[in-house]
């Protein structure tokens, strides 16, 4: 009897051995807006994929999803979305265009309020941060929990940035009533140009540096990134945390987070009368989301 109950031993020690580690995290999403949102979820190149890559969640619901370890990818929400005719899904901000919920592999449209995360990454912290470089649909509020090491601070855009965007990057649709603005564009997105892309020879944070229009998106929002190189105030780590990301945050929930984290975020003013929320490809291992995000708009440009 003695070899069997070894070999049972031996195969609990190797069934540790194999679910250890498997799951490094968990992203808690939830929709406090008074609208449905579909989140979407894109994991970056040779990344383990999540369980789902687009869901729905009407207003006031939430859904947990497990992260692989050393997963990094990005997460955003996307609005006035159906089905028409002929089954096909849409969005009208964030749309990933893979014709249904799931995303399976499609990333947002820009313009579109990002999360972006590199987990595990260099010792052993994770990398978060949301972005604004891609433009501006949904205020939304990343908390860590249960952090062991990093600054763990949460961080953010939950001013509505939509009420406030200039007429030249203001996205309009007609589905919305009296046609208001649903969405704000990037600069580099509504011009094309090189200042404002950080590209060709403004490549580098040198001579790559803070616009207008990126400044606009900073003032509202202090601790996103307003443009590709704005490191330095936007990207935030951790470690053995757990994430609850909010879309449309309450003020108890920004309140909380504020609350000796971010004061700076939560001392920003309103932006031309706005409401503010008392806020604020390639991956290379261990780098930030932003690095991993900047890397690919570069290769994608030849």
């Amino acid at each position: 009897m003695a070899p069997a109950s070894i070999s049972v031993s031996l195969l609990w020690v190797l069934i540790l051995l194999f679910t250890s580690g498997v799951f490094s995290a968990t992203f808690t999403i939830t929709n406090n807006c008074g609208y449905t949102v579909w989140p979407g979820v894109l994991s970056g190149a040779g990344t383990a994929q999540l369980s789902t890559t687009g869901f729905v969640l009407q207003k006031g619901e939430s859904k947990t999803i497990s992260l692989p370890a050393s997963w990094s990818g990005r997460l955003w929400g996307r609005s006035l979305c159906k089905e028409d005719s002929s089954g096909k899904f849409s969005c009208v901000t964030g749309d990933c265009g893979s014709g249904k919920v799931e995303c399976v592999g499609g990333g947002a449209a820009p313009p579109a309020t990002l999360a972006e995360f590199t987990l595990n990454g260099a010792g052993g912290l994770d990398f978060y941060d949301v972005s604004l470089v891609d433009g501006y649909n949904l205020p939304m509020l990343i908390v860590p929990q249960g952090g062991s090491a990093g600054n763990c601070s949460s961080t953010g855009c939950l001013a509505d940035v939509n009420a406030a965007c200039p007429s030249e990057l203001k996205v309009v649709s007609s589905s919305v009533e009296r046609s208001e603005s649903v969405a704000c564009k990037s600069a580099c997105e509504a011009f094309g140009q090189p200042q404002y892309c950080c590209s060709g020879a403004y490549g580098n944070p040198n001579t790559c540096k803070p616009t207008s229009y990126s400044q606009l998106f900073k003032r509202a929002c202090p601790r996103a990134y307003s443009y590709a190189y704005d490191d330095g105030t936007s990207t935030f780590t951790c470690a053995s945390a757990n994430y609850v990301i909010t879309f449309c945050p309450s003020l108890s929930t920004s309140q909380k987070s504020a609350e000796g984290t971010h004061p700076e975020a939560a001392d920003a003013p309103p932006l031309k009368g706005s409401m503010v929320f008392l806020g604020a490809g390639e991956y290379v291992s261990g780098a930030s989301p932003k690095t991993n995000m900047r890397m690919q708009r570069e290769q994608s440009r030849g």
